[in-house]
């Protein structure tokens, strides 16, 4: 049995859709959290067996993992020594219960002197896979294209946004990447360790998607350059940790540094097509508003 976490996030439901369309549901299973089983009901009503499973419970975790052949770790949206140490929990207990392969959704960048502290997790993450003495493939998958819609906002309607100074990013499709992960579900065995970077097919920087997006709208759309200070002020000031602050800072570190820069044709390839551009997202979004 395949079994996953985070089948209720934005990414884990996609795969589950992707992965029922190739393998039966009896097949597949879902670790959710005690507050999201209700959320999972679609998914049960299919066939999928659902069960709660949280990376703070060594003992949930081994009850929803039983049964398993592969195991498809989602990581989770942290960043720090905790976030690194619910990983363990979550390889601990997939080994535990029998699973032949284990596969962690990673990132491109993953290193442990990344300027982003969520590549630096991943990395950490991916020595532990490593150490486990289990089979496994870590997705090195492309930053998503929905985070550089986010930090575009409501630039749309004002006609302007100010970010600190970036650099070109290979930005990723959720809905690709679901799909690619589902073929390597599917298809066990495909990639043992980290994958090349699962990459869309064009690195843009913010003033790129500016352009893109004074292109899409039919008006103008302004991007202008703050210090990283005045922008964690502004965030600080929003309500947002100064903490978690400085990590998202990281992103555009990254995006200076080159990290994220990188264009592989692996995606394209499981995919069997291309994949879908931000263009394109950036257009649905704008028509669905």
């Amino acid at each position: 049995m395949i079994i996953m976490t985070g089948a209720t996030g934005q990414l884990g439901r996609q795969i589950v859709e992707r992965l029922l369309t190739r393998v039966p549901a009896d097949r597949v299973g879902v670790s959710v959290s005690v507050r999201d089983p209700q959320k999972a009901q679609l998914f049960a009503d299919q066939g999928v067996r659902v069960r709660q499973g949280s990376f703070t419970d060594a003992t949930g975790l081994a009850h929803a993992f039983e049964g398993a052949s592969q195991v498809l770790i989602i990581s989770v949206d942290k960043m720090g020594e905790e976030c690194v140490r619910q990983h363990r929990t979550a390889i601990e207990a997939a080994v535990a219960a029998g699973a032949r392969r284990l596969l962690y959704t990673s990132q491109m960048g993953a290193s442990a002197t990344s300027h982003f502290q969520a590549c630096r997790d991943h990395a950490a993450t991916e020595e532990a896979l490593r150490a486990c003495g289990v089979p496994f493939t870590s997705l090195r998958n492309g930053f998503y294209t929905t985070s550089a819609l986010h930090f575009l906002g409501s630039a749309a309607e004002s006609g302007r946004f100010a970010l600190p100074e970036d650099g070109p990013v290979a930005w990723t499709a959720h809905a690709d990447l679901a799909d690619a992960t589902a073929a390597l579900l599917a298809d066990e065995g495909r990639f043992d360790g980290p994958t090349p970077p699962l990459t869309g097919g064009q690195p843009l920087s913010f003033d790129d998607i500016a352009a893109l997006a004074t292109e899409l709208t039919g008006r103008t759309i302004t991007r202008s350059t703050v210090p990283d200070d005045q922008f964690r002020e502004q965030m600080v000031s929003q309500g947002v940790p100064t903490e978690t602050a400085d990590q998202l800072l990281g992103i555009f570190a990254v995006g200076r540094a080159g990290e994220f820069a990188t264009v592989d044709p692996t995606l394209a390839s499981l995919l069997g097509r291309e994949p879908i551009t931000l263009s394109t997202v950036l257009r649905g979004q704008l028509s669905a508003g």
